[in-house]
């Protein structure tokens, strides 16, 4: 990749020499004997008790914060007597509900609906159908019509669990069934699932694929949940459509594992569903502990917390207070069957009771009802009722509530499955666009939008507009006043000598952050700092970057290492994949209002607060240098099966991305490094596969422009990238770079300043610190 040096620089001048004369006089040491003594440091910084302690902190903030949350819906709840104090409570949530789930198109004139198949059946027909939830997102469906067609049909929309698409066993019953009853029974393929597949199929691959296609729908503004629940009001349009439906007998099932979660929302936000039944969402879990305790009021979780499935944790509904439960009590007075797949303590679910008082708030007690089945997860049937979308038992409670509300008959169960080709809807020739362009398109024009609006500013005015939309996405980033728990001092007897200390930084209850600061020890005036920030911490700059290191302290530069939370020495144990406990606790900070970037860049700031406090240091001169130690992919990978063999290598792209978001707002950051990150968040948009940790996820970040419109306001202060890489975690080309970075490169050129752009290598990169921070 070139090196873009439109002001090359002019031979690098070490720091010592522009300070003056009146550095040591003393011969710096060998710096292969500073290098062997940084080599050998250990990297550690805590104590044993606060280190295990410090491993835990951020699963303890987040149960912290989730107790919080349970604490003040409780309070709330106690407080709301009227029907008018619950109307007063519920529209706000409801609101930021929507508002949290991304854009909603338009409803469409046309939903481009195509019959590509009709089947024959004995009482019914089914029709293979095609419509258009968004602009080039195609929905299979089929629809089970009753035969003869009746004058006013119920219809009933089935949403699948995550197991399986549309052609599963239990929903051809269902659909045969009401049909032969005179229901019009709409069945659709969630997102990514069955025809809607663009990856290889495989045990579990569309259930898995939920995670990738959840944090590229969080990159460009939108959300996994709110696409599904997009695809479902769509699918009521469909049924409204029809001849002979009746509208106000709009059905909407959930289904067990997955399905009830966008039924529930859905029902929530389109008031022309007449009534909901979501399996397994607003109350206990599956599993949560059967019975629940008796003090199951005061103990409840109902808020729940963070997995690599985002439909189950819906982000800010914490910070904003559309917990599960009120999204299904939103319903109200509509009718709603409150359904759990196995054993259900109705006489301690503090849910069941809050329910049943908002629906008598309305006078509606009778449109409240419940199903359920018996056991318990972890059985086995037939005593645990597992299903894979709605059993036989589950809809044996059902039947008749239906019969009572909307004249549905009780049927006869009947089953006569068709093989899975049969219902296939996609004509052979047809082929639906990846999801991933979709996505990228989308994302690309809202920052194009955003980029188009920065551009009519003043630089100084884009700086402060980026500030506060970034503000906005990441969260509490404002910087604390630290508390220093520990700090002690190491001289080394080098010649001249190096001061190694070691500091334990308390920036708000229960988080800690420790720091190796490494500094000459013998100094004439106060050395500028360069602050490292990796996912994998200090230990890994000490072992792996100690010639830059070294050279930088040899030349008057202090070299601050900190482990930010959750990083380093601080490090949770395990993997940091998807299904990792770093994926749940940061899961669960979405839903508490807060981004775990942003709380480590907050950690950052804060600690720039501390640096700057002291007056020993110049921390008015200081650079920072975010670097990743996470190996790459090669050029050639052959994407596998999620969860089948040896996974691709994990990129860990937080050190450059904080480097950037730091610069952005610290106003003393004199230069730059961002090494093995994205050139811009859009990279992780260019495949259908991706390998990036959920914590490195901004949602929101294309609705802000991208990385490249920060990196573009830090003109013209020194800026270098190196080792740019996608979203699968491979090396990018240089053409491709360039592209993604246009904003920067040209905000660079036109002020003819100094920005580096280079392929793999650090060389020289201690050289270029020192001529960045010059005075």
């Amino acid at each position: 990749m070139k090196i873009f040096p439109w002001n090359a620089l002019a031979g690098v001048v070490l720091l010592s020499q522009a300070i003056g004369a009146a550095t040591a006089p003393a011969a710096p040491p060998p710096a292969e004997q500073l290098s062997q003594a940084l080599r050998s440091l250990d990297a550690n910084v805590l104590p044993a008790d606060l280190r295990e302690r410090s491993v835990r902190m951020l699963r303890d903030a987040a149960r912290s914060g989730v107790r919080a949350v349970n604490q003040r819906d409780r309070e709330a709840w106690a407080k709301i007597r009227t029907r008018s104090d619950w109307e007063k409570w519920r529209t706000p949530r409801l609101e930021a509900l929507r508002e949290s789930l991304g854009s909603f198109p338009p409803k469409p004139a046309d939903l481009h609906e195509r019959i590509t198949r009709t089947l024959e059946g004995e009482g019914f027909r089914i029709e293979n159908l095609v419509y258009q939830s968004r602009p080039d997102l195609l929905v299979t469906a089929n629809l089970y019509v009753p035969a003869p067609p009746r004058v006013k049909m119920p219809g009933i929309l089935l949403v699948p669990s995550h197991h399986n698409p549309k052609v599963q066993g239990e929903l051809q019953d269902m659909g045969m069934t009401w049909a032969r009853h005179g229901c019009l029974v709409l069945v659709i393929d969630q997102l990514s699932y069955g025809e809607r597949r663009q990856h290889a199929a495989g045990n579990r691959q569309d259930y898995r694929f939920r995670y990738i296609n959840g944090i590229q729908l969080h990159l460009i503004g939108d959300s996994l949940m709110g696409w599904m629940v997009c695809d479902i009001m769509r699918g009521v349009d469909v049924l409204l459509r029809r001849e002979g439906i009746d509208r106000d007998k709009i059905i909407l099932i959930g289904s067990v594992a997955g399905g009830g979660d966008p039924a529930a929302v859905a029902a929530a936000l389109d008031p022309r569903i007449a009534c909901a039944i979501p399996f397994n969402f607003g109350g206990p879990q599956p599993e949560t502990a059967y019975p629940l305790p008796a003090d199951a009021d005061e103990t409840f979780n109902y808020l729940g917390s963070g997995s690599w499935e985002s439909t189950r944790n819906l982000r800010r509904s914490g910070s904003d207070g559309f917990l599960p439960w009120l999204i299904v009590g939103s319903v109200t007075p509509r009718r709603l069957i409150y359904a759990h797949e196995f054993s259900w303590d109705r006489e301690r679910d503090p849910v069941w009771k809050r329910l049943q008082q908002v629906f008598a708030f309305y006078g509606a007690q009778e449109n409240l009802a419940f199903a359920h089945g018996g056991g318990v997860l972890q059985g086995k049937p037939p005593e645990a009722t597992h299903c894979n979308n709605v059993g036989a038992v589950h809809r044996k409670m059902i039947h008749p509530v239906l019969e009572r509300w909307f004249g549905i008959p009780i049927p006869q169960e009947y089953q006569n499955r068709l093989p899975p080709d049969n219902l296939q809807s996609l004509p052979l020739e047809s082929k639906p666009r990846p999801l991933h362009e979709l996505l990228s398109e989308i994302g690309a024009d809202r920052a194009a939008a955003f980029r188009a609006q920065l551009q009519k500013l003043s630089r100084t005015e884009q700086r402060r507009v980026l500030r506060r939309q970034w503000a906005s996405l990441l969260g509490d980033i404002e910087p604390r006043k630290p508390r220093v728990l520990r700090h002690t001092t190491e001289r080394i007897a080098l010649n001249p000598p190096l001061d190694v200390e070691r500091i334990a930084l308390e920036t708000e209850p229960g988080i800690l952050l420790p720091i190796l600061l490494a500094l000459p020890g013998q100094r004439s005036i106060k050395p500028p700092v360069v602050i490292a920030l990796s996912q994998h911490g200090k230990g890994r700059f000490l072992s792996d970057r100690t010639g830059t290191i070294s050279e930088l302290i040899e030349h008057g530069v202090a070299v601050c290492l900190p482990d930010l939370r959750g990083t380093g020495e601080t490090s949770p144990a395990g993997t940091r994949h998807y299904r990792s406990e770093a994926t749940s606790v940061s899961a669960t900070e979405l839903m508490l209002g807060r981004a775990l970037l942003g709380s480590r860049l907050q950690d950052l700031r804060s600690i720039v607060r501390y640096l700057r406090s002291r007056s020993d240091l110049n921390a008015r001169r200081l650079a920072l240098w975010g670097d990743s130690f996470a190996p790459v992919n090669p050029s050639d990978l052959v994407d596998p099966l999620i969860d089948e063999g040896q996974p691709p290598e994990q990129s860990e792209p937080m050190g450059g991305l904080l480097a950037l978001l730091g610069a952005l707002y610290e106003r003393d950051v004199r230069a730059v490094v961002a090494n093995g990150t994205f050139p811009a968040f859009q990279a992780v948009l260019r495949d259908r596969f991706c390998y990036v940790p959920h914590d490195a996820i901004v949602p929101g970040a294309l609705t802000a422009g991208d990385l490249c419109d920060v990196a573009a306001a830090f003109a013209p202060r020194p800026l270098r990238m190196a080792r740019l890489i996608d979203g699968r975690n491979v090396p990018m080309a240089a053409e491709d770079v360039r592209q993604l970075l246009s904003p920067t490169l040209n905000a660079y050129r036109r002020i003819q300043t100094d920005f580096q752009l280079l392929p793999n290598t650090d060389s020289d990169l201690a050289s270029w610190f020192l001529q960045a921070l010059r005075p």
